[in-house]
């Protein structure tokens, strides 16, 4: 050891940043006479790395032996995340303690497996801890940002501390970007137009970049334009911005990916669904080391299966969405499985909605009874034909269903809160408050015990139990309370909750709190407390079906709409004034106004009148006359003589 000792310190002084290459053939020459030299072998697997050779970083570590991996953790860590095998960088880097620097690898490699929580408390942590470390303020404030940006989307919102951009946001391109995506995020496209269009500025403005950086990441902003102005329906803009995106030339296949749909999303014109589906298939193929984050991939999925469905492709749908199907158990919470229940119901009913779709689907519920797609599929098509009272059973039973397993996952999605939320939105529609009430207390009492439960559920729950006003509803309430305070002690909605729920049962708890509340003073500074008075409290009071009812009651006040006649048509020679002759239906001869011409036709006339008298044999006891064999004269009732003279024989008619 002690011979190779000069030629690792002469390789240790040669090394800058700019000549790996010698580096590694100084260590390469020094293991030539001893191999099993320690120091060498880690300098030139930092050597590797430096030369994005991460492969060859790993090979010389397992090479090196359990010494040279405990000696070169750090490296190791960050060769396996470079390498995309995530988890096991990850564990490298958590056995790895009090070491700043795997502690970047750690979240950087939760980012990419999706731990965002994780990701996000790490990062806190780093940020709060930056004596000593100032350089990295910066790139902890770019990370920072993605992640809450990936918090947004992952629907857990609630642990992001910074809503609103800040003025630190706006100082450089990569923090302007991410603060953008957060907006987009949460669904606020005007908010996030102007912050692509400073990072773009930005981004343009930097000396730090080359010009073919900048051209990189323009790309990426300008792909992130284009969904926001699609979005906000700007669609002459977003149409021009398209022609400037050069898809070939974005350097991520997995951006490129997301560009070619935007801008299919972003014609004004209609698309033939055959030719859009060619062109979205026609990206290439995304890397294991580029992939999408799985809300990216759902959304692939969706917009393929949906440009498939309007090519009325339904068998190949129904194909591929099985498959993927069977490859996760059920029940589960998946978005990206319940999406492709959802995309398989729709190919089963081949796109129809109503009874159609419903006497297709409804045998498929019987197959897969734990199917979550498929039963939120059912109880939206029978919301949509105003029938709630069967949505709600579909919904009991599957809870029951679920409520029965044994397994702690199937607990877990008993009481997610999408199906809480949904099962008390039906409740409500029809009314039933002791249903929604009780179906809180559960899903509170369930998560409460839980670590990290979910917020806005346990906010609904309180707020449910604070209605009540009764005693024991009150302690439970402020039992959620206190557990959304530990979560977040600056929650002041859980804090004005523990207040309401203590006010009648221990006072002194919630006088020590209220003055954690901004004064009411301060909160009704500029309101007219005089004018809201006087225009009173409107009630609104919805019109709610009983719930053995099907039908709406018929409106017997109302008159029916005249009905209009279009004028073409109306004969020519019509008066519209003139009320129509009521026996325009009758044949001419029957009409009490036709005058037969001659002598002949009168007698005719008589004989052929509905009511009238026949002259022919048989017709004697039909003769509504009188006894004599006269005739009653329609208009004054008298009676008049038949003429005595013998009658000539009639022809046939």
């Amino acid at each position: 050891m002690s011979g190779a000792t000069p030629s690792l310190s002469v390789l240790l002084k040669r090394t800058s940043i700019d000549d790996h290459e010698e580096v590694l053939k100084a260590c390469n020459a020094t293991l030539k006479h001893s191999k099993s030299d320690l120091d060498a072998q880690h300098v030139r697997v930092i050597a590797l790395l430096k030369s994005d050779r991460y492969d060859d970083a790993r090979r010389a570590l397992e090479e090196g032996g359990p010494k040279l991996q405990q000696k070169a953790q750090l490296e190791h860590a960050y060769a396996l995340y470079k390498l995309g095998r995530l988890d096991e960088a990850r564990s490298v880097a958590i056995a790895l303690e009090n070491n700043r620097g795997a502690r970047h690898i750690e979240a950087q490699a939760s980012y990419r497996i999706e731990d965002f929580p994780h990701s996000a408390a790490l990062y806190r942590d780093l940020l709060e801890r930056t004596d000593g470390y100032g350089h990295e303020k910066n790139v902890l404030h770019i990370n920072m940002g993605a992640t809450d940006a990936q918090l947004e989307w992952k629907r857990l919102g609630y642990l992001v501390r910074k809503k609103k951009p800040g003025r630190e946001d706006l100082e450089a391109f990569e923090t302007a970007y991410n603060a953008a995506c957060g907006c987009i995020a949460r669904g606020e496209f005007r908010q996030a137009g102007v912050l692509l269009k400073r990072s773009s500025d930005l981004c343009n403005a930097s000396d730090d970049l080359s010009h073919e950086e900048k051209l990189a990441e323009l790309l990426l902003i300008k792909v992130q334009q284009l969904f926001v102005l699609s979005m906000i329906g700007d669609v002459e803009q977003a149409e021009r911005l398209a022609v400037d995106i050069a898809i070939q030339d974005i350097p991520d296949h997995s951006t490129k990916n997301v560009a070619v749909y935007n801008k299919l999303a972003a014609s004004s014109k209609p698309l033939n669904p055959f030719i859009a589906s060619r062109q979205a298939k026609s990206a290439p193929s995304i890397p294991s080391t580029d992939n999408l984050f799985d809300f990216q991939t759902d959304i692939m999925n969706r917009n393929e299966w949906a440009l498939d469905l309007i090519s009325s492709k339904f068998t190949g749908v129904a194909t591929s969405t099985s498959r993927l199907m069977r490859e996760t158990t059920s029940p589960t919470i998946s978005v990206g499985v319940n999406s492709a229940s959802v995309a398989n119901a729709a190919a089963h009913a081949q796109s129809q909605i109503g009874k159609f779709g419903l006497k297709k689907i409804l045998p498929l519920l019987e197959k897969r009874p734990s199917d979550i797609g498929l039963a939120l599929t059912i109880v939206q098509l029978y919301t949509l034909t105003d029938n709630y009272g069967s949505a709600i059973l579909v919904m009991e039973s599957l809870l029951k269903r679920l409520e029965e397993s044994i397994t702690s996952t199937d607990q877990d999605i008993r009481f997610a809160p999408g199906l809480v939320s949904t099962i008390i939105s039906l409740y409500s529609v029809r009314g039933q408050k002791s249903q929604m009430k009780t179906e809180l207390a559960k899903a509170a009492s369930y998560w409460r015990h839980k670590s990290n439960p979910p917020q806005p559920l346990l906010r609904a729950a309180g707020l449910s139990l604070l209605d009540s006003g009764q005693s024991e509803d009150f302690k439970t309430a402020s039992q959620l309370f206190e557990v959304l305070r530990l979560q977040d002690p600056h929650d002041k909605y859980a804090i004005a909750g523990y207040i309401a729920a203590n006010a009648s049962i221990e006072t002194s708890k919630a006088e020590h709190e209220s003055e954690k509340l901004t004064p009411v003073n301060r909160l009704i500074v500029g309101i007219d407390i005089s004018a809201l008075e006087s225009a009173g409290i409107p009630k609104l009071s919805p019109n709610i079906p009983a719930a053995g009812t099907k039908k709406r009651a018929r409106d017997t006040d109302s008159k029916p709409a005249k009905k209009r006649i279009r004028k073409s048509r109306m004969p020519k020679e019509i008066d519209p004034k003139k009320p129509p002759d009521p026996e325009r239906w009758l044949p001419l001869r029957d009409r009490s106004s036709y005058k037969p011409k001659g002598k002949k036709g009168k007698g005719k006339a008589a004989a052929l009148t509905q009511g009238g008298v026949s002259g022919e044999k048989g017709s004697e006891g039909l003769n509504m006359g009188t006894a004599d064999g006269g005739a009653a004269d329609k208009k004054g009732g008298t009676v008049i003589e038949a003429p005595s003279k013998s009658k000539k024989k009639k022809g046939k008619r």
